[in-house]
């Protein structure tokens, strides 16, 4: 079996740490596939960290995820909201998925309240900041071992 985690990333968190750094903080989507490295090597699993802006290079990881992936740990992003073919993508991958954002999209504007992804999601990891990436991969490796 693969011990490879996919954490993929969706449109404008190439921008962390500069874009609206009170919802966001300030580490860099760099520090944080850095980090996720790190904690995920110290738990025997590699990651492939990916960032997209575009929906379809998302929905085309998710199906290379398919035949290279133990799990999938997603920030959609805007796609959340919107993006019936991201959810019907993750639909096809079979091992756990998480959810992940970084802000806690319940506190904040009612258009972030409705993902189209939780109903899919293993589990969910909301309002952590940057810490929920590690938070993230330490939970799929669990999740992975327990099978």
């Amino acid at each position: 079996m693969t011990r490879t985690i996919f954490v993929l990333n969706g449109p404008n968190l190439n921008l962390l740490g500069q874009r609206e750094p009170a919802i966001y903080g300030t580490t860099t989507l760099d520090d944080i596939r850095a980090k996720c490295i790190s904690k995920a090597q110290g738990l025997g699993f590699e990651i492939d960290f990916r960032q997209s802006n575009f929906e379809g290079e998302l929905v085309e990881s998710v199906h290379q995820a398919r035949n290279q992936a133990c799990g999938i740990i997603i920030n959609p992003a805007a796609y959340t909201f919107t993006s019936i073919a991201l959810l019907d993508a993750l639909k096809t991958f079979d091992p756990p998925k998480i959810e992940l954002h970084i802000s806690n999209v319940h506190a904040r504007e009612e258009i972030y309240h409705k993902s189209l992804i939780s109903r899919i999601a293993t589990a969910i990891l909301i309002g952590f900041g940057a810490d929920g990436y590690e938070l993230a991969v330490q939970a799929m490796a669990g999740m992975v071992r327990r099978g």
